[in-house]
């Protein structure tokens, strides 16, 4: 049985023991800025070639969702993301095939780079340039874009740089997701107490719950199931993200509140849920309705709403801040949970 201990969150002793992995959440603005640097010669030269506009674009491997998240509203070509191993039958010389391969070790994402390159797609592809998938990847038509950290969201950006450069997708300019990164780091550090600490906040809302995450905009949802694997992994409940239309009927099924509800009661109670809204500041009405939807919902059974929001002004920084502060929440989870 386990419980939770706020008191650990501003625990020096204890919040050294979670150095590294708070270490690694702070400098993920730094992997950006680094993957950027490292990359920008490459995608220079590869812009100078002013290739022809592809007739589509495939975003290949299990990284793929995050691409289509940021091109499938934009892309002014047809826009394909296939997680799945190898390719869509009808992929060729006219269209361009995007990887994402952080670690550059996964043998579905060499295969499927391995099958562009025969059949003569334009293929560009984010990995070590000492890796698995870049010796698959080996072609006259191949770029390797290098890069060096094993972050994903620093690879992505990128891709979606270069991307932008041959305007196949908006701006994902390094130092604008790099600065929101810090910004998240500088607001969620361990070294600021739990009254001003946002993550530290959400970790205690989250404590005795099994939450529930929506984000309205394709990226808001996105960063939305990321956190949820984020909150499983650090505390092993049943966190889930999904649609409005998914979520809305597990809050009406939700029982109401008994107010008279024993809380140091010897048999714990079970764990109700927490409605989570990432909300990037989208001001689509059917985003707007759906969320004052499920806000109506969590109210009418007693079901206490959170809400990670962002003030960044650009689409795919927006996801940066709202996805690390889910994930320093989560990890502060990790830290105040205790087990009997």
């Amino acid at each position: 049985m386990s419980w939770f201990d706020e008191s650990r969150l501003d625990d020096e002793t204890v919040l050294a023991g979670a150095d590294l992995r708070l270490r690694t959440l702070a400098e993920s603005g730094a992997r950006v800025r680094r993957e950027a640097h490292e990359a920008a010669q490459v995608t220079a030269d590869l812009v100078a070639r002013d290739l022809p506009r592809p007739r589509a674009v495939i975003a290949a491997g299990p990284d793929s969702r995050l691409l289509r998240a940021v091109l499938e509203p934009w892309c002014p070509v047809p826009f394909v993301a296939w997680p799945n191993p190898g390719l869509p039958g009808w992929v060729g010389s006219l269209d361009l095939v995007v990887m994402l391969a952080p670690e550059g070790s996964d043998h579905g994402s060499a295969s499927a780079v391995a099958e562009a390159v025969r059949r003569g797609a334009h293929v560009v592809v984010a990995c070590p340039e000492r890796s698995l998938v870049a010796e698959h990847a080996a072609g006259r038509d191949t770029t390797i874009l290098p890069t060096v950290t094993g972050d994903q969201l620093a690879t992505a950006v990128v891709v979606l740089d270069y991307l932008s450069h041959v305007d196949l997708c908006p701006g994902a300019d390094a130092e604008t997701v790099a600065t929101a990164l810090d910004e998240v780091a500088t607001a969620c550090s361990p070294h600021r107490d739990l009254a001003v600490n946002p993550a530290k906040m959400l970790a205690i809302a989250m404590a005795d719950t099994n939450p529930v995450l929506w984000g309205g905009s394709v990226l808001a949802a996105r960063a939305a199931r990321r956190v949820a694997e984020s909150v499983r992994r650090a505390s092993g409940r049943s966190a889930i993200a999904g649609d409005a239309e998914h979520l809305l009927p597990l809050l009406e099924a939700t029982r109401q509140r008994d107010v008279f509800e024993d809380p140091f009661a010897e048999e714990s109670p079970e764990l109700r849920p927490l409605l989570l809204i990432l909300d990037d500041g989208s001001d689509d009405h059917v985003v707007r309705e759906q969320a004052g939807i499920l806000r109506a919902a969590a109210a009418s059974r007693g079901v206490r709403v959170e809400t990670i929001s962002t003030q960044v002004d650009a689409e795919v920084a927006r996801y940066a801040s709202l996805l690390l502060t889910g994930t320093y929440a989560a990890e502060y989870l990790r830290i105040g949970l205790v087990e009997d």
